[in-house]
């Protein structure tokens, strides 16, 4: 099949993007691929899922930042941390892989993992980026995940450092920033239905 369309959405933490995609691929009848795509690449490299997670989307600095060093445990450190960023890469291109194995099969909605950079060269792959104001992700946050306002903030600031480091290291562009996506959608002025609408729209133009 040639000339299918492809949706990717890049999102920040507690925007709602993964939903909007649901919403739209229930819509348009067509698959949406998030965190499936770690489950496809860690059977394809023959690892668990849960050591894969433990790499998408999120940071080797943060991987760094927990981790204590001990005296005379420096190269022990260095080792782990090598470790660590040669698998965060393994499992990387493994998925990009798949992503653009299943951009050649279909159309589809594909969430995060640097989609919109591993497609860039598809004439009909439409990028966006779905952010919202921080309050309202505090809220969303809060409620998804039964934490206060602080813990929320904190759950935003974290995974949202994780995906930008992850997008930045493997894209060399911005995240989040319009030099890098078609589209920026804000959900708290427009709203998650009217995105999905806007979506359809120039899924079926």
């Amino acid at each position: 099949m040639s000339g299918h369309k492809i949706i990717t959405i890049g999102r920040q933490f507690g925007s709602g993007g993964r939903e909007i995609g649901q919403k739209l691929a229930e819509r348009l009848g067509i698959p949406l691929y998030d965190r499936r795509l770690v489950s496809m690449a860690a059977e394809a490299l023959g690892v668990r899922e849960e050591d894969a997670e433990r790499v998408d989307e999120t940071s080797l600095n943060s991987f760094v930042a927990n981790y204590t060093v001990s005296p005379g445990m420096y190269m022990e450190y260095i080792n782990a941390a090598s470790y660590i960023q040669s698998f965060d890469e393994t499992v990387f291109r493994k998925e990009a892989e798949i992503i653009r194995s299943l951009a050649e099969k279909g159309p589809c909605i594909i969430v995060g993992r640097c989609a919109d950079y591993i497609l860039k060269d598809r004439a009909e792959c439409i990028n966006v980026f779905i952010c919202a104001d921080k309050e309202d992700r505090k809220k969303r946050i809060g409620r998804l995940y039964n934490l206060t306002e602080r813990k929320a903030a904190e759950r935003i600031r974290r995974t949202d450092r994780e995906r930008r480091y992850y997008y930045e290291l493997h894209t060399g562009q911005d995240w989040g920033e319009i030099g890098s996506h078609q589209i920026l959608f804000n959900v708290s002025l427009l709203g998650a239905d009217k995105i999905v609408d806007y979506l359809e729209l120039m899924y079926k133009s």
